[in-house]
């Protein structure tokens, strides 16, 4: 075993039991798992005999999950694969970009060479968490180019980016573990002593809002934008952390917003990982077990569960806005919900 935390042993340890579907469940062609109803409160998010239906099989690690409405079509990452991969409903899964990070010769220094999580700019183009290349990188659907938009932090080199959101400012937030390189936080390559959550300014300037996570991963806001929410991938303190933000979205204050320790266990898959929000503020979160249901005060709801001791890495609301898309491991699922982001 390779020195330090990985991501893929640490999120995949264990057995999670494996789900039953309810007798009234929706008829899916391969489902994978369903939901453990914790708080009543979870009736008007999410229907007791909902079902996880299998999309797509056969990936190394599926992270990144987007649905781009304006093209009707949903994107997603097999990191160590170095594949972005479209589905529609129509034509299933196909490959749409390869490679989507290094292009290189053999690179035995790293260990996750593609593209991790994706997100939207306010323009419509591609936000890219670059693993392989530790950049946060822009693609254009229409002119098919890619630019480098933040590699370094005060002439040092990023880790390895692993999620990225834009806030309503036009401000570009993202996480910088060193999942994507050989040895993690042991290698030689690391030029910043932390792993950190950083956000790009208007004018391109990079800067640190936190240097003192580990593995910080996930990141999500809440619908109004003033909080900034933050997962952390660490076995020790798996949390998620919500940060303050003023109207220009820089942090006032931090806390533990929920504490994923008394969910780990014997058999449990997951941790703290890729996370969405719906319209009135619930947090659906990987974690211990599956995509935590969490409502806006920090409380567990529920959880959407993929059997087979199978994690899920991370989900993201689309098509409708209802359909909540999930990357659990080696495959693509999704699973209907009564709320929508």
């Amino acid at each position: 075993m390779e020195q330090g935390w990985t991501r893929r042993s640490m999120v995949a340890t264990g057995a999670a039991a494996v789900v039953s579907a309810c007798a009234h469940a929706r008829a899916v062609a391969n489902p994978l798992g369903g939901v453990r109803r914790i708080r009543p409160e979870l009736d008007e998010l999410i229907a007791a005999d909902a079902v996880v239906e299998e999309l797509g099989d056969g990936y190394m690690w599926a992270e990144g999950p987007l649905w781009v409405r304006s093209r009707g079509f949903l994107l997603f990452s097999d990191v160590p694969g170095n594949t972005i991969y479209k589905w529609t409903e129509s034509a299933g899964v196909t490959q749409f970009m390869h490679p989507s990070g290094y292009a290189g010769p053999e690179a035995p220094f790293l260990r996750e060479g593609g593209s991790n999580g994706l997100a939207l700019d306010r323009n419509g183009r591609l936000l890219i968490a670059d693993s392989g290349n530790r950049c946060i990188a822009r693609y254009d659907f229409n002119r098919r180019s890619r630019q480098v938009i933040a590699d370094r932090y005060q002439g040092k080199r990023l880790n390895s980016p692993n999620d990225v959101i834009q806030h309503r400012s036009g401000a570009i937030y993202f996480t910088d573990p060193p999942y994507g390189l050989t040895g993690v936080e042991a290698s030689p390559l690391r030029e910043t002593p932390w792993m950190g959550v950083y956000r790009i300014n208007g004018d391109g300037e990079v800067v640190v809002i936190d240097d003192q996570l580990m593995f910080p991963n996930g990141i999500a806001f809440s619908p109004d934008g003033s909080t900034l929410y933050v997962a952390c991938s660490y076995p020790n303190r798996p949390v998620i952390m919500a940060y303050a933000l003023d109207e220009n979205g820089m942090p006032t204050s931090s806390r533990v917003f929920f504490n994923a320790a008394p969910l780990m266990g014997e058999g449990v898959a997951g941790l703290p990982d890729g996370m969405t929000v719906d319209h009135k503020g619930n947090l659906f979160a990987s974690g211990p077990g599956g995509i935590m249901i969490i409502s806006p005060e920090g409380v567990l709801l529920g959880m959407i569960e993929a059997g087979a001791g199978r994690p899920i890495a991370n989900c993201k609301f689309g098509q409708d806005g209802k359909t909540l898309f999930l990357t659990a491991q080696h495959k693509l699922a999704r699973i209907r919900t009564l709320t929508h982001g």
